[in-house]
């Protein structure tokens, strides 16, 4: 790809960087790889999308196999960086066909990742009514022995999404058996997904027997998604101190992380069926705002059915006249509702959504899981005789990467924005946080931005920008440039950024630390990262 193998560079969901290439002209006589690259550094959004549509269909209208898979995949990091899962369905679905007509257009390890994409695309159709569970279908059915475990989970989730609990165990149990594929992703947290499957049919010893068997630091979504799979299952088998010291640690994390939300519900219905309604509306008044920019209805449903529950329990505790805000959103006006009001609203809209579901889905079973959790109001007054107490939390409790104990310097734990840090102040570097936490600093000629991306903030992204500017005019050269760099050297990723009035010149590097990090390892990490980001900044200073 003309100057810019990977456009941004790997970012949240990024691709690997192309080998330089002769690409077929547009329509304006430009390349269409010098169009993909303008389209990949545009601002997100839907003019981005848009863009990349249109190069991906000139490219079909061309025959330019290589410039359609490469526009469609940086459709696809867009849609995924932006939360609009539920479009992928048709990007993947025109990756795929077009590899299996063309398997040398992906590069080594692509397979797996579009892999990955496709999971991806059948997990959205579970979280949306947008599209149809027949596209999932047919996505699934092209999955190979090799995933079989992916295939067999995925089938098993079809299946429970409609209420065809039967048919799910059947595929629980095959899933269960089959060895896990790279595509399944971590293993820690396939468990977690069984155990929540299990705990929805109300198999609560099952589900702590699965989780007893998770590593708690095996991933950066470990040990806190366990803990939430686990709240319920424990409040019901009567071990209620443990169930309360999981949903005071969880939430510590879930209530800051954007992957977080999806576990709200969990917590919310902790708080009401335990009795604890104070605790319940303090997390719904705080987490609410998060409701209106969920990406998911179907997490954006279980909220508003769990927030719902814990109104209607506070009612019944005396705390209906209690006001929580609702700020604006789109035309609606900002408002402060009394408890009742709100659970009224919640209501409606929990109902709503199940609706959509199960007109796409031609089943009541999501309507029936929302009214089952309304439901369970008798449950949580009865509770309130008898609250379950929770455990104390600190002043620090708060902050999602604070750890008191200092992590041995071989031993992996999460990624963390307090790790990275850490290790800069090891190094005695000067830098600062900007208001979306990334770390900026300036290491000679280069602007250096680190920063964790990806869904549970597993991936350290590193890029680096050249303080020199080159003037428009100089394109061909810069790209020139970027190019040879990228095939001598291995990091940065080089790209150039057409500003309009200059070219900025600038390089990625992306790690998926998804099983963790040890002190030591992003030590490296990041020092090769400065070091290389400062040698790249230093050639383009050194260019004519």
């Amino acid at each position: 790809m003309t100057g810019l193998p990977g456009g941004r560079g790997p970012d949240e969901f990024g691709w690997p960087g192309w080998p330089p290439r002769r690409q077929r002209a547009g329509l304006d006589g430009r390349p269409l790889a010098e169009e993909l690259a303008e389209a990949r550094d545009s601002p997100d959004g839907e003019a981005r999308s848009a863009e990349l549509e249109r190069i991906a269909a000139r490219a079909d209208a061309t025959g330019d196999d290589r410039s359609a898979l490469d526009a469609r995949l940086a459709l696809i990091e867009t849609y995924l960086l932006d939360g609009e899962r539920w479009r992928l369905v048709e990007p993947v679905r025109r990756c795929l066909a077009a590899v299996d007509r063309r398997p040398d257009l992906l590069p080594s390890g692509g397979h797996e990742t579009l892999s990955r994409y496709r999971r991806y695309a059948v997990e959205a159709l579970l979280g949306s009514p947008r599209g149809g569970l027949d596209q999932a279908r047919a996505l699934l059915d092209d999955f190979g022995a090799a995933d079989s475990a992916t295939a067999a989970e995925l089938h098993c989730r079809i299946a429970d999404h409609l209420g065809d609990e039967p048919t799910a165990r059947s595929w629980y149990d095959r899933w269960a058996a089959a060895p896990a594929a790279p595509t399944a992703g971590c293993v820690g947290c396939a468990a977690v997904r069984r155990a929540e499957l299990l705990a929805g049919w109300e198999d609560w010893s099952a589900a702590l027997d699965v989780l007893a068997d998770v590593d708690p630091d095996g991933c950066t979504g470990a040990p806190e998604r366990g803990l939430a799979a686990g709240m319920l299952p424990w409040l019901r088998v009567g071990a209620a101190e443990q169930a309360a010291a999981a949903h005071v640690r969880a939430y510590q994390r879930h209530q800051h992380e954007r992957a977080g939300f999806a576990y709200l519900a969990a917590h919310l219905r902790f708080c009401a069926l335990s009795g604890n309604p104070v605790r319940g509306l303090a997390i719904l008044a705080a987490q609410l705002p998060r409701l209106d920019g969920a990406h998911d209805e179907l997490a954006a449903m279980e909220f508003a059915a769990a927030g719902a529950l814990v109104c209607g329990l506070a009612v019944a505790a005396d705390l209906g006249e209690q006001r929580i805000h609702r700020p604006v959103y789109g035309q609606r006006p900002a408002a402060d509702l009394d408890v009742t009001t709100l659970g009224a609203t919640l209501t409606d809209l929990a109902t709503g959504i199940a609706g959509s579901f199960d007109a796409r889905n031609g089943t009541g079973h999501q309507s029936g899981r929302v009214a089952s959790w309304l439901d369970e109001r008798g449950t949580a007054e009865r509770a309130l005789a008898d609250p379950v107490p929770l455990p104390f939390e600190g002043p620090d409790d708060d902050r999602p990467d604070s750890d008191p104990d200092d992590p041995p310097e071989d031993r992996p734990v999460p990624l963390s924005l307090a790790a990275i840090t850490t290790a800069l102040d090891r190094r005695g570097d000067q830098y600062v946080l900007d208001a979306t936490d990334t770390v900026v600093g300036r290491w000679g000629e280069a602007l250096i931005q680190m920063r964790r991306a990806g869904e549970r903030g597993e991936v350290l992204h590193v890029r680096a920008v050249a303080s020199r500017r080159l003037p428009a005019d100089r394109r061909a050269e810069a790209y020139a440039f970027c190019n040879a760099w990228n095939q001598d050297r291995l990091l940065p990723t080089a790209y150039v950024h057409d500003s309009g009035a200059e070219l900025v010149l600038a390089g990625d590097v992306s790690t998926d630390l998804s099983h963790g990090v040890a002190p030591t390892q992003l030590d490296v990490l990041l020092a090769a990262a400065v070091r290389t980001g400062s040698a790249y900044a230093d050639a383009v200073a050194e260019l004519p």
